[in-house]
Parts: C-alpha cells; structure tokens; sequence
C-alpha cells in the first residue's frame, strides 16, 4: 500500500503513513517516557533532596538526554528495541563517544556540589 509515492505500513493493527514517520513517532514516544521517568526526582525541591535523590535525578536525566537521540541504550541493565539486555552494547560500555551517568558511583561529590548551585 502507498501514500502518495511513500510506501506505507502496518504496525499491530494500525496503518501507518510511512516508515520514517513511524520512526519519528516511535522516537517521541521514548522521549516522552523517558522524560516521565525523570520527573519524579526532579520534582522534589533541589534543596530538600539528599545527595543520593540528587544522584538518582541525574543519572535519569543524563538516561533520558542519551534516549532522546534515539538511542535505546545507554546503560548496560537497559533492554532495546527487541526486549533484548543492552549489555556490552550500551554507550556506558562502549569506549569513545557518548558517556551517560548509570550507576550512583559515576556522580562525583563535585558534580553533586555542581547540580546543587545549577538548580537553587
């Protein structure tokens, strides 16, 4: 089936225009969902947070800036597309390139300190 001159597709009972358009919505949707997951922590007042809330805020944010581009893994305890572990296949694990907060031990007391003055 076609739109126009672009092919269409058919996704779990619903017609899509075209791929990329599909790509896109798929791409907003993880957005969404990670900027979801991040507001629970950041909801809390900078000031009130311990350093291990202000910890968990930043490692969701730095999580959720990396899916944004349309990566699916970041962090190796992630799944992908397919359901499948990311592992040695996430940007945490891979040298070069990218480099997401994923475990409390990588936020340093200084970048505690750092996010603290960034968000009073």
């Amino acid at each position: 089936m076609t739109y126009g001159s672009k092919p269409m597709r058919a996704t779990k009972g619903l017609l899509l225009e075209c791929a990329p358009c599909w790509l896109n919505a798929r791409r907003l949707a993880l957005t969404l969902a990670a900027v979801l997951v991040a507001l629970p922590a950041v909801a809390l007042q900078p000031s009130t947070m311990t350093d291990d809330q202000v910890r968990q805020a930043m490692i969701q944010q730095s999580v959720a800036a990396y899916n944004a581009t349309g990566h699916p893994c970041a962090c190796p305890y992630q799944s992908d597309h397919a359901g499948h572990s990311c592992g040695r296949r996430s940007a945490y694990s891979r040298p070069g390139g990218a480099v997401p907060l994923c475990y409390p031990e990588d936020v340093t007391p200084g970048m505690v300190q750092d996010w603290r003055r960034s968000h009073r």
